[in-house]
């Protein structure tokens, strides 16, 4: 079975995941932009969600997860908790 680990920034519009996904191109640090701006429970990790296997999330965010490319970051991902920028550490 497939496992991957990935980290994200939720935050409440798709306006402000853009603009945290500008920063981020501009080579802000993922985990201190994750900190302080993720509403997640990860966001104290940096936004780390650790391994999760496919059906673990939501499946817009399993789709990024298990299907795009890693170490790229992806979003904004709309669901029903907010918008995600979403990066795929590794994936087996």
């Amino acid at each position: 079975m497939a496992v991957a680990s990935a980290r994200h920034i939720l935050v409440k519009t798709k306006e402000e995941a853009e603009k945290l996904k500008q920063r981020l191109a501009k080579g802000e640090d993922f985990a201190k932009l994750a900190k302080k701006h993720s509403l997640c429970n990860s966001a104290k990790r940096g936004g780390e969600l650790g391994e999760i296997r496919p059906g673990a999330m939501v499946k817009a965010f399993d789709n990024v997860v298990f299907k795009k490319k890693v170490l790229e970051i992806h979003g904004p991902v709309k669901t029903k908790f907010g918008f995600h920028l979403i990066q795929t550490i590794y994936r087996t």
